[in-house]
């Protein structure tokens, strides 16, 4: 609340949402119900008055979107940044707020599901200083935080969904696996399980050898366990003391990364193959072609009873990966049915049985928070009941 700047970075492209025909679940949507000022990013290598037209396009299509100005990317020197400022200003009314060069080398390295992540790749102070200079000479700061003042207050609403107050004042730890190979989290859905009553406690699946002290459940999420595949697997100590501890009854909620790292395999696209934790009878393999990427958003209805939903719930979440397993569930063991918002996509998907759910999708628990209170109560009763 106290920052000078809050930024919402949208996925993909501004009208990009979770179908063809609408906004909806878009950045667009998302700034139109907010009505937070819009600064349109455009790659304008090798066009000027080109990018006027297509920034145009941007505020025709949706002339209620509180589009306030335009950052370039790959801009070729001042008199390129110049002609762009010009066919901005005469053609959309909008200022150019930003002049960005095109860099030889990469700021930030990328992998197939995007940007390394920062558990992976650290800046260094040099390069730190470098990229800080070039957005001080390239951007007009003040401007931008002229139009961010625009914004309205932000006015908090309640949770959709009632959540029961904690069974107990006293915190139920839960190991949250978050190093290089593990770190895809929601921060709400973390924030609730914290209200729910959960300590969570990070651990190393790849450093560590057994888990934090007095866990009463294990929260595996999303990552690339398949880029550290060789170290997962020779870290044999953890993989029989998680194994163990999940079979004999502790909670376990794995999200995409998590569920992979729960299958006897993980075979990567190199070819190689490496043994994982087996809880999952299924075996892992990394696809490299594009046409093997499951992306976009889903709606999940719950085939049966769960560590974190009761039958029937509907909950939403997301996809992003470019595994598959050999073998989809069996209907009796399915988490979910799977729907994408259009109705063209619909799979069973997930394994859900017993203190153990894992599943591709990434789960937002905003949408549903008794999940929280679910998977933190069911912690606490393996706690109670090891004493």
């Amino acid at each position: 609340r106290d920052a000078d700047l809050a930024i919402i970075e949208g996925m993909m492209g501004l009208y990009d949402g979770r179908e063809a025909q609408s906004d909806a679940g878009s950045a667009a949507e998302i700034a139109q119900l907010l009505q937070t000022p819009v600064i349109l990013v455009l790659d304008a290598w090798a066009q000027a008055r080109s990018a006027a037209a297509v920034v145009l396009g941007f505020q025709r299509f949706a002339p209620q979107l509180p589009l306030v100005g335009v950052m370039a990317n790959r801009v070729a020197g001042a008199g390129h940044a110049r002609l762009l400022s010009e066919a901005l200003a005469s053609t959309c009314g909008l200022p150019l707020l930003a002049a960005f060069p095109a860099l030889t080398e990469a700021p930030w390295p990328e992998r197939h599901l995007g940007l390394l992540p920062a558990t992976e790749q650290t800046l260094s102070s040099t390069r730190l200083d470098s990229l800080l200079t070039l957005f001080r000479q390239s951007c007009a700061l003040d401007q931008i935080l002229t139009l961010a003042r625009q914004a309205p207050p932000l006015v908090a609403c309640a949770s959709r969904a009632e959540s029961p107050a904690p069974a107990s004042d006293e915190r139920v730890r839960l190991a949250l696996a978050y190093d290089e190979a593990f770190s895809f989290y929601y921060p709400d859905t973390l924030d609730l399980l914290r209200q729910a009553g959960a300590e969570l406690v990070p651990f190393s699946p790849l450093h560590d050898r057994q888990l934090p002290a007095d866990c009463a459940g294990l929260y595996l999420g999303g990552g690339f366990p398949e880029e550290y595949a060789a170290q997962l697997a020779a870290n044999e100590e953890l993989r029989r003391a998680l194994a163990e501890l999940v079979a004999g009854g502790l909670p376990c909620y794995a999200e995409c990364g998590g569920l992979m790292y729960l299958c006897r395999h993980l075979y990567t696209a190199s070819g190689k193959t490496y043994p994982m934790l087996g809880l999952i009878k299924r075996d892992c393999i990394m696809e490299s072609a594009s046409a093997a990427l499951q992306i976009g958003y889903r709606l999940a209805q719950a085939q049966r009873e769960s560590l974190l939903l009761p039958h029937g719930a509907q909950v939403r979440g997301h996809e992003f990966h470019y595994s598959r397993l050999d073998m989809g569930p069996a209907p009796a063991e399915a988490a979910y049915l799977l729907s994408s918002p259009d109705g063209q996509y619909q799979q069973l998907e997930g394994f859900a049985r017993g203190n153990l759910l894992a599943s591709y999708l990434h789960l937002s628990f905003s949408g549903f928070p008794e999940a929280a209170w679910r998977f933190v109560a069911a912690a606490r009763r393996w706690r109670q009941s090891r004493l």
